[in-house]
Order: structure tokens, then sequence, then C-alpha cells
């Protein structure tokens, strides 16, 4: 087939994607088991450092607050690859369904 013809066949053909932000999010279909954003609920963690010592891409920074040691995430760092929710001896990091992971500002891509 020459380039011209394929030219001209997907000129007049319909668009195969999809413009984002989707108009519907509602009827957007999320994979079961998707690994999306990270979440982190500061009331259970322990300080222990596991998620820091576990993590490939260096998306955890340990941090001295008022309660001790706990982890700074960098979400813009994070492959989600779930082996901090596996390690959490507390299960206070997990990962939702959310998959867009966007932010225009560093602070909107930092979890504490």
């Amino acid at each position: 087939m020459s380039l011209a013809v394929e030219l001209l066949r997907n000129l007049v053909s319909r668009r195969a994607t999809v413009l984002y932000p989707f108009k519907d999010r509602e009827k957007v279909h999320v994979p079961e088991g998707l690994r999306g954003r990270l979440t982190f609920n500061r009331q259970l963690c322990i300080g222990c450092g596991m998620c820091f010592r576990v993590c490939p891409s260096e998306t955890v920074e340990m941090i001295e607050d008022e309660k001790g040691k706990r982890p700074r995430f960098y979400l813009d760092r994070c492959t989600h690859c779930q082996q901090c929710e596996d390690v959490c001896p507390t299960k206070a990091i997990g990962l939702t369904q959310q998959f867009e992971n966007f932010g225009f500002d560093r602070k909107e891509m930092t979890l504490e």
C-alpha cells in the first residue's frame, strides 16, 4: 500500500484517540488492580523507615517532625511498584485507583 493511500484513509476516518481531560470521568474504565496515586496515613505511621529502605526510585525521604522520624513522599518519582505498601507494618501506605498523578507545583507532588 502506498503512503498516499494510507494518508487519505486516515484523513477521512474517525479519530482513534480520546481527548484528555475526559469529559465523562465516570465512564473511564479503570482496570482491576490498578496501582495509582500513593496515599499516606500519618496517624498510623510509626516511623520505622522500611518504606525508605525498599523504594527503588528514591521516592521516600525520612524527615524529623514533632513525633520523630516520618517519611516524605515525592510523587513525581514514584513508579507505583507497591513495595512500600507491601513492607509497611501498620498499613499506613496505600495505592489508590486514581490514575491521574500530576501537579503544577512541587508541593502538590509531595506527600507528608
